[in-house]
């Protein structure tokens, strides 16, 4: 990892910024003025568009800034990428918890990503400042790592329970929430008084899911780049394709029986090289680091053996279902389920 800062001009940053706006704008303007199901085919083409503008931004970057800061980009992009994934099934069990409308389902994507996205860079501020000012915090990010991986494998074969979200059910409990989707609008009158859909209730989830996908997320990049420049466009582009990636793959999720296993494992591995990279700074430079090439190497190949192994797990166990695996939604349902169990005991 290059601990030298790139020297980002604020023209290059306004730039950036503005094209990530103008496109969540056009997402926007597409899920607000023609509220429709979005079919497989069309998809499809945002997904290939949305990847093509991500690339073509590496190319752009890897030209003008360097082969060393572009590989820093491409693993990050990877690593979002693959993280957003697990987003995915929390995102397909949110619809269904709430019953989302199809045609509905576009708008309540785009605005959480449109939160998550603003979450995120929030974050990624605050990390930069942090890694800036004390170095320990590679350590920090690495043990975090390395802790959710253990946590993730732990419970990999667990379902979120969305309605326990403490900011779902303090949602529900203060405001006044309609019975139906009121044409897909998030606020309504009804006899004068001002009221929330269920869609407003289900964009609060999916952007408060997101926030706590993003302590994870937001280390894991770290662990590939310290530039914020680097892990904002990884970041940024990786979420621009999550709307059109959840209606190609939501029908296929399933079928991804050990990606927890493979996620668990690139989080464990980004965490001990940032711990390597606390080592060979702050305390013996003899310490080796891990190379960028060679963490996406070992990226690609966990994606890739997971994806063949979920593949040929599920051809021959078609009863095999694949887990969210979310760690701190987790949490929540674990708590019901052992709830439940007492219940049952004492009757």
């Amino acid at each position: 990892m290059n601990a030298q800062q790139l020297d980002i001009s604020f023209l290059t940053w306004a730039v950036t910024v503005g094209l990530v706006v103008l496109l969540l704008a056009v997402d926007l303007l597409v899920a607000a003025k023609r509220p429709h199901h979005v079919g497989f085919g069309e998809a499809t083409a945002w997904s290939v568009f949305y990847v093509a503008v991500a690339l073509g931004f590496g190319v752009w970057f890897t030209l003008h800034y360097g082969g060393g800061p572009g590989s820093e980009y491409f693993v990050g992009y990877l690593v979002e990428k693959s993280l957003s994934v697990d987003n995915l099934f929390v995102f397909v069990i949110i619809m269904s918890t709430f019953a989302v409308p199809d045609q509905h389902r576009h708008k309540a994507l785009t605005f959480g990503i449109v939160l998550a996205l603003i979450m995120r860079t929030i974050f990624i501020a605050l990390g930069a400042t942090l890694l800036s000012l004390f170095s320990f915090v590679f350590l920090l990010f690495g043990l975090l790592l390395i802790y959710t991986a253990v946590q993730l494998f732990r419970h990999r074969d667990e379902d979120p329970d969305i309605e326990d979200n403490v900011v779902v059910k303090t949602s529900r409990r203060v405001l006044p929430v309609t019975d139906d989707y009121v044409d897909g609008k998030l606020f309504t009158r009804d006899n004068g008084k001002r009221m929330v859909t269920p869609l407003f209730v289900a964009l609060v989830a999916i952007g408060t899911i997101d926030l706590l996908f993003a302590l994870d997320s937001i280390p894991a990049v770290f662990g590939i780049t310290a530039q914020p420049y680097v892990v904002f466009a990884a970041n940024a582009f990786s979420l621009l394709g999550l709307r059109a990636l959840f209606f190609l793959v939501q029908g296929l999720l399933d079928r991804l029986v050990y990606l927890s296993v493979g996620l668990s494992l690139i989080l464990a591995f980004i965490g001990v090289k940032l711990i390597l990279q606390w080592l060979h700074e702050d305390v013996d430079e003899s310490v080796p680091e891990i190379p960028t090439l060679l963490s996406l190497a070992v990226i690609a190949v966990v994606l890739l053996v997971v994806t063949v192994a979920s593949l040929v797990k599920t051809k021959r166990d078609p009863s095999a279902k694949a887990r969210p695996a979310s760690l701190r939604t987790r949490r929540a349902s674990a708590g019901r389920t052992r709830r439940e169990e007492d219940d049952r005991a004492r009757r």
